[in-house]
């Protein structure tokens, strides 16, 4: 027994070590100072736009893009109803209509037909706000489209999709700016924080002026309108720059897992996993859809059995026309969101996991397939 394998833990070494004590002794560890820019710099050069202001999280990543392209009070905007709390609080932060629109059941991002049923039905409707659902990116070309023919804001989450790609276009450079995740359980972590990322300057500009209580340059304590105190501490900007270094490493080991993944359930009735023959998603974790009368077993079972060799697992997000802050939302459903967080589970793809930890898993998953599911060949799985 290795302990617990969990769905993505932290994944730091020495090299994080060395660039938070070196960040340390230098003697500014608060926000600002060369290690945020640094930071920035850095981060921006590896997503691949001009911009990027680092702060305190995801969540307020959102927020300050959906305030700086606008967006306020009787303004309505379409998320998807399958991700986290954050993308439709961050809505409702700037005192706006969160509109829920359903997935795409191959892969549980934005459903682009219903998305477009949307906009011709509501013209309150500002901006589009997308999720990279589980590091594979939304459609964004479609929905570019659709923004463009609407005249609406083309806003992107992707806090899950850091290093992903879909049609040669890395997450974070589609729309007008996108919001960036660093929490613990990401890729990249700053072990809490956020970014956000544009090729819109003056965007980008005004989410910095934001993120800083709104305050004005020079000595004196000047501010010019509400702002936040989003700003990213200079240690965790030093550590979220350790972790880009070696990023490229980080993503190439949760891929590796991903079709050890892929093969386990190769051949086998009722399973499918979303999104994985995308082949540049980031497989920040690995979600998983079930057909129970086909596969023989339930997405709870296997849970459960994982749980036995303390793996952990997790159901798909609760959609969010479901979760009692958002019931009242308009909606345009089609049921997909609703089949995925029933059927679906989510397993662990953690780049920090040893493969000791890894091998339980799959000894347990093996056992529980070759018990409960029509056979089939280990060998291909990797067992």
């Amino acid at each position: 027994m290795t302990g617990r394998v969990l769905l993505s833990p932290p994944d730091i070494g020495a090299l994080e070590e060395e660039y938070v004590l070196r960040a340390l002794r230098s003697g500014w560890p608060a926000p600002g100072g060369p290690e945020v820019a640094l930071f920035e710099a850095e981060l921006a050069a590896a997503v691949g736009v001009p911009h990027a202001v680092a702060v305190s999280s995801g969540t307020a990543a959102l927020h300050l893009i959906l305030r700086a392209a606008g967006v306020g009070p009787g303004d309505e905007v379409a998320v998807p109803t399958l991700t986290f709390a954050a993308t439709v609080n961050a809505v409702r932060y700037v005192g706006a209509t969160p509109v829920l629109v359903d997935v795409d059941p191959g892969d549980g991002t934005l459903d682009v037909d219903l998305l477009g049923a949307a906009l011709a039905a509501r013209p309150a409707l500002r901006a589009v706000l997308p999720v990279d659902l589980f590091g594979r990116c939304a459609d964004h070309a479609r929905v570019a489209s659709l923004c463009a023919r609407y005249g609406v804001a083309h806003l992107v989450d992707a806090a899950e999709s850091l290093g992903a790609r879909r049609d040669g276009v890395p997450a974070g450079t589609a729309g007008r700016a996108a919001a960036l995740s660093f929490n613990g359980n990401k890729i990249l972590t700053t072990s809490g924080g956020g970014a956000v990322v544009s090729g819109d300057a003056a965007l980008a500009e005004r989410c910095r002026h934001l993120a800083n209580q709104a305050r004005l340059p020079g000595a004196e304590y000047a501010h010019d309108e509400v702002g936040y105190n989003y700003r990213l501490s200079a240690l965790l900007a030093a550590l979220g720059r350790a972790q880009l270094r070696r990023l490229p490493a980080l993503l190439e080991r949760r891929r590796t897992v991903r079709a050890r993944y892929v093969a386990a359930f190769a051949g086998r009735p009722g399973v499918r996993l979303p999104g994985a023959g995308d082949p540049d998603a980031n497989c920040w974790l690995t979600p998983l859809a079930v057909d129970p009368a086909a596969a023989g077993w339930s997405a709870g079972e296997l849970g459960a059995a994982l749980a036995l060799a303390d793996v952990e697992t997790r159901p798909m997000w609760r959609p969010m026309h479901r979760q009692p802050a958002f019931a009242d939302c308009p909606a345009h459903l089609s049921g997909a969101a609703d089949a995925l967080h029933r059927d679906g589970l989510v397993l662990p793809n953690g780049s920090a996991t040893d493969d000791a930890a890894f091998g339980r898993l799959f000894d347990r998953l093996h056992d529980f397939l070759d018990r409960r599911g029509a056979p089939a060949g280990r060998a291909a799985a990797g067992r």
